[in-house]
């Protein structure tokens, strides 16, 4: 397992705590990011993925501009950093000009999205990486996800809430997600913590996993101590090697 950016044995956690091959490496994205030097503490504790919320209702969002102004930070600082992009509903012009004032290598649609949408922005911009993020209440959102999967690079399950997109510290029932194993890698979103990684790694199988309330004092002011307890516990998982 590696938190991506630190060379670590490619591992995953088995039922008994144990580790087992596994390749790809783990993908680490921390969402919500707001700040220029919170951004370059991150990256340089390994962290591989940054989300920028692109929702002017969210708490964290964060205008085009001062997404760009990042970026030009981490294009100097990190410059394998991926910066995605967290749309819901937005048109396509919109997300056009974001991705392009925000300099963003990535787009994640997290809202209720069709596939044809989905399908348009991959037609415009066959460039920029393509994630579909799936709230899920049960069997038949996974079995949406699925549809996705021709279309988009990844996808991301994050926990179903009615009247928030994410970030909410909710967690989805990892029991649900076992047999999940579409063709595109698939991210973990949903109440993460760094105290509770290791276990649902122990459970699941999947690519990548995403945090953002996780590691915050507030909506879009991450802790640092946090980020740096996350990539820890992932790091120690491995001595059982």
């Amino acid at each position: 397992m590696q938190c991506e950016g630190i060379d670590l044995p490619l591992v995953s956690i088995d039922s008994s705590g144990f580790m087992s091959p596994l390749s790809p490496p783990l993908r680490l994205k921390i969402c919500g990011i707001t700040q220029a030097d919170q951004a370059k503490a991150i990256t340089d504790l390994g962290v591989g993925t940054l989300g920028f919320i692109c929702v002017r209702k969210s708490p964290r969002w964060i205008e085009p501009t001062a997404i760009g102004a990042i970026a030009n930070v981490l294009i100097t600082h990190a410059p394998d950093t991926k910066r995605i992009g967290v749309f819901a509903q937005a048109d396509l012009p919109t997300i056009q000009n974001t991705v392009k004032v925000g300099q963003l290598t990535g787009v994640q649609l997290h809202g209720d999205e069709p596939l044809t949408f989905a399908q348009q922005v991959r037609a415009v911009m066959p460039q920029v990486e393509l994630i579909k993020a799936v709230r899920v209440r049960g069997p038949e959102d996974l079995a949406l996800a699925e549809t996705f999967t021709e279309t988009v690079d990844a996808l991301l399950l994050d926990a179903y809430h009615p009247t928030q997109l994410g970030g909410t510290g909710h967690q989805i029932d990892w029991a649900m997600l076992r047999q999940f194993a579409p063709a595109v890698p698939w991210l973990l979103a949903g109440g993460l913590k760094p105290n509770n990684v290791v276990e649902a790694l122990s459970l699941l199988q999947p690519g990548g996993i995403d945090l953002s309330s996780g590691v915050e004092h507030s909506p879009g002011d991450k802790d640092l101590a946090q980020v740096k307890k996350l990539c820890h516990n992932l790091r120690a998982a491995t001595q059982f090697v």
